[in-house]
């Protein structure tokens, strides 16, 4: 008797040029949005998973939960 197995979710990983070009923001932008240092700081966006040494990618499923908060928000007296 075979068990069934559950199917593995896919994941879809977005290197560094793949989220520029998804988000529609600069590298330096979205660095400032990572950055605890900068005025434009976000504590919700999600983190880089390391991939390798020197390469990280982010999930793609975290930055569209991450954008759907932020639709989510407008209009809330959030800075636009």
């Amino acid at each position: 008797m075979n068990p069934i197995k559950e199917p593995i979710p896919s994941r879809r990983m977005l290197r560094m040029k793949q989220l520029t070009e998804y988000m529609g923001l600069s590298k330096s932008a979205l660095y400032d949005l990572m950055n605890p240092k900068s005025v434009r700081y976000d504590a919700t966006f999600p983190r880089a998973v390391p991939l390798t040494p020197g390469t990280a990618a982010w999930v793609l499923e975290e930055v569209d939960a991450w954008i759907d908060g932020r639709i989510a928000s407008r209009g809330k007296g959030h800075a636009a």
